[in-house]
């Protein structure tokens, strides 16, 4: 190749694609994006609660809408699933977006269902709840959840299920 083929080369943009790009030793963001969707269609909508061990690792950060932090592990994800599915049926979940970058992905979720069991001390309703909310996940090179943040509509829920009463005039 001659002198100005190689500057050509060199000065030549390369397309790149957008949330691909691996890290040194790491998993792509479309590759951790497939790792949440595995939470949702399998843990959450075909019981599977065996892949919590293979998504999350042993230990991990999990942030709370209330701002504590809290150590959990793969054993606490299928208790939390167990509880929701046990207290509700006809259950939907729904992602809306899921936007990645990094090492961390961002989903933006409704949830709807039937409750229809005890759900932390409140008796079942029958009524048909929606709840939205909002999850990041933060991964390891491995590919495996070491932090997440979570945050729902805890009071618009709570009012689905009769337990706060909504304020009057509030529906006026």
């Amino acid at each position: 190749m001659t002198a100005s083929g190689t500057q050509a080369m060199e000065n030549r943009i390369l397309p790149v694609e957008i949330g691909t790009k691996r890290k040194e030793n790491g998993m792509s963001v479309e590759e951790n994006k497939a790792t949440f969707r595995r939470y949702v269609e399998e843990v959450w909508k075909d019981e599977k609660l065996g892949i919590a061990d293979e998504i999350f690792a042993e230990k991990y950060l999990s942030h709370q809408s209330d701002g504590t932090t809290l150590e959990r592990g793969p054993e606490d994800v299928k208790k939390f699933v167990k509880e929701y599915r046990s207290a509700f049926s006809d259950i939907e979940d729904i992602v809306e977006d899921m936007i990645g970058e990094g090492d961390r992905v961002v989903t933006r979720w409704t949830l709807r269902a039937t409750h229809t069991g005890d759900f932390r001390g409140i008796p079942a309703s029958g009524n048909r709840v929606h709840i939205t909310g909002i999850g990041i996940f933060r991964f390891s090179e491995e590919g495996k959840v070491v932090e997440s943040w979570d945050s729902l509509d805890q009071l618009g829920m709570m009012r689905q299920l009769g337990a706060i009463l909504e304020p009057e005039g509030a529906g006026a």
